[in-house]
């Protein structure tokens, strides 16, 4: 399969052989880091006519844009009836099941994913951000940890407030990449479910890539190790974490922006590390690729 997709939200991602691109400039301010509901609805309603009806892997730039995978997920629904249930799983150094009162934003869909009826779980592989230690336990949206419909694959934080609530189940805590990645791909040998993958590389060590968001700890085989665990069971992929700025007109977004600690990027600096992720990027696709499900 190669029906690549690129969201051309931000400029960032790169050229890729025979890409659908669709331009999205227009709609950075609107939809970029969060957005209201009705905002994501108006963007479903544009999308949707001009995607293909099984994409291969979809780019979408920032990760300020990783709430567009719901999106992605929801239509999954329509083109893929007679295999439901599936799971979704994500490469992301960061929760994204946080509490957002705005709409939806870049760390808030994990929670509308995990409500989907067609979606038996979603693991978020790689965490190692405080979101989900004890200061930050009450910005966490419990009831998918509580329902047994997500579970967080970290290290290095802190994770022992989780057991007070019951939530025990729902962390997995490992020393290392490797042991984590393991671990996951031996929990996923008895299962033949499909599964929609979801790479948000600020997962990655800086000596792999550099993004302007605190970053993990995993190498680029450890996510190259998975993707051949999960030979054709992966029925649909999106990448982000990309490397872009903007700069917002609306005070919100502004402050909330600057909350995350997003630092400025020189020029020079911004071109060498976009090209240093389009490379990660294309060993990523080609991955993608040979091991995606073949659809008719």
């Amino acid at each position: 399969m190669n029906n690549t997709v690129v969201l051309d939200f931000d400029q960032s991602t790169g050229e890729f052989k025979n890409a659908l691109k669709i331009e999205l400039g227009g709609w950075q301010e609107k939809i970029r880091f969060g957005c209201s509901h009705s905002q994501f609805q108006q963007l479903q309603t544009y999308l949707e006519p001009q995607l293909p009806p099984h994409p291969g892997t979809v780019f979408m730039g920032s990760g300020d844009y990783h709430h567009i995978s719901l999106f992605l997920i929801q239509r999954l629904q329509n083109y893929f009836s007679s295999i439901k249930p599936i799971q979704v799983v994500i490469f992301d150094n960061h929760p994204d099941n946080m509490r957002y009162l705005f709409g939806i934003h870049c760390g808030s869909w994990v929670s509308y994913v995990a409500q989907l009826p067609f979606v038996s779980h979603v693991h978020v592989l790689g965490i190692t951000s405080n979101d989900i230690g004890l200061a930050h336990s009450w910005e966490n949206r419990l009831t998918p940890l509580l329902k047994n419909k997500l579970t967080y694959w970290c290290m290095d934080v802190k994770i022992g407030w989780a057991k007070k609530f019951g939530l025990q189940n729902a962390f997995r805590a490992f020393g290392s990449p490797a042991e984590l990645v393991n671990t996951f791909i031996h929990t996923q040998q008895s299962s033949q479910q499909p599964i929609y993958l979801s790479i948000d590389k600020d997962v990655l060590a800086k000596n792999v890539v550099q993004t302007n968001w605190d970053q993990g700890r995993m190498q680029l085989e450890d996510l190259l190790t998975v993707i051949r665990a999960l030979d054709q069971r992966i029925i649909g992929s999106d990448i982000t974490g990309e490397v872009s700025q903007w700069q917002y007109q609306s005070l919100l977004k502004r402050i909330l922006s600057a909350m995350d600690k997003q630092e400025p990027i020189a020029a020079s600096t911004l071109s060498a590390w976009q090209t240093q992720h389009h490379a990660v990027n294309q060993i990523l696709l080609t991955a993608l690729t040979q091991h995606q499900a073949t659809i008719a």
